[in-house]
């Protein structure tokens, strides 16, 4: 369970870095997805999954 919030806390890192940094950014960014269809979205958020999924694999395994 530590594990898991470790990972949480470093996505919000992550994301909280991008958001000081580059404001604007993460503006347009936003603007994007709101423009992108959903299934291009669906899909796009399968294949990261996948790929977090493989990397987490590969580095516990």
């Amino acid at each position: 369970m530590s594990e898991l919030i470790t990972a949480l806390g470093l996505v919000l890192v992550f994301e909280g870095v991008l958001y000081a940094l580059v404001p604007g950014g993460m503006k347009n960014v936003m603007r994007s997805a709101i423009e992108t269809p959903d299934q291009t979205l669906r899909t796009a958020g399968l294949v990261a999954a996948a790929i977090g999924l493989f990397l987490v694999w590969i580095i516990r395994g």
